[in-house]
């Protein structure tokens, strides 16, 4: 397989382009230099109009779940109580974390089923210090309510911890207006940069409860990051990943050359396209969605046909130069999943719905060609 020639259509990592790859080449820098600040700087303020918020904003040298790990390791402690929301394999991950730092107060529902809201406000009555929310769960391509969650976390007084892991920077993410206390994005989803550095917003409503946590993670000590983001020349506690910083600042250069409006927009579009072209194909969406609840639009989860399983599309898709992703775990075989993440392109829907026509073709699911790509067409010259 060609790799310059496949065509990433995964939730992350997202193919990654020329501009970025040509900033990594750049000669390394002292990282407690000037120039290291500015570009820190330059990252964190473009940052910003990112997530919406006026809250301080850090980058961790770590995947996106180092940030989850940060989040919670530095404002629960052992005998705090944290509400862990989950309905995919990501809400898993944010329970499991927590439950080693603090006593977790699991609230499950399926993979794939929506966020039941009277369950989450009768576990906030009995009180709790923090509740964490993944609001894109990829494992499942649905999209949780966070405005209503970070409501019900106000009212009870509950510190809000939302995972944006892979939905800031390709949908509508408002950290201050819905009250997120942290929240968190990694790298390599909708920011279009490599795999390798997560980012986090944190409230002064946090910094205040971190001060009484005497047992925060070391390397991943948020505290540790606000003092050292605090200096006059802005820097990380510890030595960063400057190569992926040189990513990032040019993958947000290009976020802000589009602007945040249009980029939602895009994102929006093409997922929207992709729903419209399987739905031709008479094939079901996975999630199920009530009225607090949407389908993703940075990945689509869709269940396998009849007689056709998950895996064989993936790697059918894989043989063809498209990398589309299966289901994890208990989902394996059960769905498949296209992401339209970073700066992916109509031409690139288009292109993978071709694929996909041709792989259900060879399957025997359909036994013409050409419906989900002119109903992809449709969405996309629409807009």
């Amino acid at each position: 397989m060609d790799l310059e020639d496949t065509l990433l259509m995964m939730p992350g990592p997202v193919t990654v382009t020329p501009r970025v790859l040509r900033a990594m080449s750049k000669p390394m820098i002292n990282h407690r230099s000037a120039e290291f600040a500015g570009i820190y700087t330059d990252c964190r303020e473009i940052l910003s109009s990112v997530f919406q918020t006026k809250n301080d904003i850090f980058v961790l040298s770590g995947s996106g779940t180092a940030g989850m790990e940060a989040a919670v390791g530095s404002l629960a402690g052992s005998g705090d109580k944290v509400i862990a929301i989950e309905n995919g394999k990501f809400g898993e991950r944010f329970k499991d974390i927590a439950a080693i730092y603090s006593e977790v107060v699991p609230v499950v529902f399926d993979w794939g089923l929506p966020i039941d809201l009277e369950i989450v406000k009768e576990k906030l009555e009995e009180g709790a210090k923090a509740i964490t929310l993944v609001h894109n769960e990829t494992s499942a391509g649905i999209l949780n309510p966070a405005a209503e969650i970070g409501k019900l976390a106000k009212k009870h007084d509950a510190l809000f911890i939302m995972d944006g892991v892979t939905s800031l920077g390709g949908d509508d993410v408002k950290v201050d207006e819905w009250g997120i206390d942290v929240a968190i994005v990694g790298s390599q989803k909708c920011l279009a940069a490599p795999p390798g550095l997560s980012i986090v917003s944190v409230s002064e409503k946090a910094f205040e409860v971190m001060k009484d946590v005497t047992k925060r993670p070391y390397y991943n000590d948020l505290l540790a990051y606000k003092k050292s983001g605090d200096k006059p020349k802005p820097e990380t506690p510890y030595t960063p990943a400057i190569s992926l910083f040189y990513a990032l600042q040019e993958a947000l250069h290009i976020v802000k050359e589009e602007g945040m409006e249009a980029r939602i927009k895009r994102h929006n579009v093409l997922s929207e396209a992709i729903r419209a072209a399987v739905s031709e194909l008479n094939i079901e969406m996975f999630p199920q969605l009530n009225e607090y609840s949407q389908y993703s639009n940075t990945v689509s989860a869709m269940k396998a046909p009849a007689g056709v399983n998950g895996e064989d599309i993936k790697n059918d898709m894989k043989a063809r130069g498209v990398i589309i992703a299966g289901g994890q775990e208990r989902l394996k075989g059960k769905i498949f999943r296209i992401g339209c993440m970073g700066n992916v392109t109509g031409r690139d829907v288009l292109s993978t719905i071709q694929q996909l026509e041709i792989v259900l073709n060879k399957r025997g699911y359909i036994d013409r060609l050409g419906a989900g790509t002119e109903a992809a067409a449709r969405i996309l010259d629409r807009a």
